[in-house]
């Protein structure tokens, strides 16, 4: 990639409990958490698990929700997660997510076959749920 190609940097999600979530993401789906010792002292505003080199999700607490000025009508999105967000992951990474997850007594959905995406129809998918309810796809092409 070049320094010119836009790329997903960070997803923010809204959550009750930011160290629960960051050990849901370690835990159940096998992300790294990010800032979670300066978090839990204290001197970051919330902690974020690694998706990749490039793209990290933020674990942002609800409490933060009123301090959302940056944008009118920002503070009204907490509590409401996107649709969902998927993540593309290699097959042997993608079986390993799924046996994680149900291991964790996660529920995931049933798989399904050549969904579309942004690389065109993935071979297999399924969705599952984090303990505030964002929901996630999980994916692989290959």
């Amino acid at each position: 990639m070049t320094g010119h190609t836009t790329r997903l940097d960070h997803i923010v999600l809204w959550v009750r409990d930011p160290i629960a979530a960051a050990g849901f993401y370690e835990k159940a789906v096998g992300l790294e958490p990010v800032r979670l010792t300066d978090y839990a002292a204290g001197e970051v505003p919330f902690p974020s698990v690694r998706v990749n080199d490039e793209t990290i999700l933020d674990l942002m607490p609800l409490t933060m929700a009123a301090r959302m000025t940056m944008l009118p009508g920002a503070a009204e999105s907490s509590g409401h997660p996107v649709n969902h967000v998927c993540l593309s992951l290699p097959a042997d990474a993608f079986d390993t997510l799924r046996d994680r997850l149900l291991e964790q007594s996660v529920p995931v959905t049933d798989l399904s076959h050549d969904s579309f995406g942004a690389r065109g129809p993935a071979r297999r998918s399924f969705y599952f749920r984090d303990p505030d309810g964002n929901v996630f796809e999980a994916r692989h092409y290959d």
